[in-house]
């Protein structure tokens, strides 16, 4: 049982970290983030990328844990859009390198 707990008590802290770190951020100016464009292309291909595929795996494993308390209260969508919509487009849908904007139009990630 206390292995258990243990257990339980790590994955938690472990979930909670991964997604407090990978919400998609926006920057007020738009100069490269380690002072050159090809090494952000370098750290969001190796570092970023991922740690956006295991946020909108744990976010959607969230979202299907809350779906009982999401329907009754209406924010299915809301939550939806946030824990899954949000890491999905950071993560798929914006240049390699770029940490501020997504899609083809070059919106603010996260913010439709």
């Amino acid at each position: 049982m206390r292995r258990h707990l243990t257990r339980s008590k790590t994955a938690l802290i472990v979930i909670t970290l991964t997604l407090a770190l990978c919400q998609p951020v926006s920057a007020q100016q738009r100069e490269p983030i380690t002072g050159d464009r090809g090494s952000d292309m370098v750290v969001d291909l190796v570092l970023v990328r991922p740690l956006g595929i295991v946020a909108t795996v744990l976010g959607t494993a969230g979202f299907i844990v809350a779906l009982p308390f999401t329907v009754p209260s209406g924010s299915v969508e809301d939550t939806a859009r946030e824990w899954i919509g949000a890491p999905l487009e950071y993560t798929f849908n914006r240049p390699l390198g770029n940490f501020d904007t997504c899609g083809a139009d070059r919106h603010p990630c996260g913010s439709r």
